[in-house]
């Protein structure tokens, strides 16, 4: 798979992600048959434009690993706004609003 078959397929499970809940780069790794390519994920929605949901996106331990990314309290603001709370730059309530693709988009 070429990286931009990859970008792409990321994109679109990210799309998948309900507001109002989380994944994580290594979820989305995982469900993509990639599962040590977590960083390759961050890369990935570091590439997007705002039209991706990328700040629902966190890393495994719930933290705003993107943090920089959205510049500032950003990405803490637009998870804050889906009723998602954020204390200390990690999401409160991790395991009871993570999405998981594998089990969310089992067919």
């Amino acid at each position: 798979m070429t990286n931009e078959n990859f970008f792409h397929n990321v994109f679109e499970v990210v799309k998948l992600i309900p507001k109002g809940r989380i994944s994580s780069y290594g979820a989305i790794a995982a469900y993509l048959g990639t599962r040590s390519s977590a960083r390759m994920v961050g890369w990935a929605l570091n590439q997007t434009n705002g039209t991706i949901p990328a700040h629902r996106v966190v890393n495994r331990n719930g933290l705003l690993s993107a943090k920089a990314h959205f510049g500032g309290e950003r990405m803490k603001e637009l998870l804050e706004m889906e009723g998602i709370e954020v204390r200390n730059d990690q999401v409160a309530k991790f395991k009871a609003l993570f999405w998981d693709p594998m089990i969310e988009l089992a067919i």
